[in-house]
């Protein structure tokens, strides 16, 4: 069994190695997902929603549900260290 395991992630290893190749070099200005989008970003940000900074845009309306989830998740999370750690407590 450890045999097929070891010779998946051997596979799988190779593959990505394999895949690296494509991606472009790191903070190069010039890749495709940076290429475009940074410069949608700024020229529609204000006619969209109306708010001179940039970064405050993108994170309340663009990304507002993402930045939602997050922020429900980080709530979940305290709240059951909270439960965990009350647990000892006799109440």
């Amino acid at each position: 069994m450890k045999t097929k395991a070891l010779i998946a992630v051997l596979f799988i290893g190779i593959i990505l190695f394999w895949a690296v190749e494509d991606m472009p070099a790191f903070g190069d200005p010039e890749a495709p997902a940076t290429k475009y989008t940074g410069e949608l970003y700024i020229q529609s940000v204000l006619p969209d929603i109306g708010i001179d900074n940039i970064v405050t845009a993108i994170l309340a309306s663009y990304r507002g549900f993402d930045t939602l989830g997050e922020v429900v998740v980080i709530f979940t999370a305290g709240i059951s260290v909270a439960l965990l750690l009350r647990r000892g407590e006799k109440v």
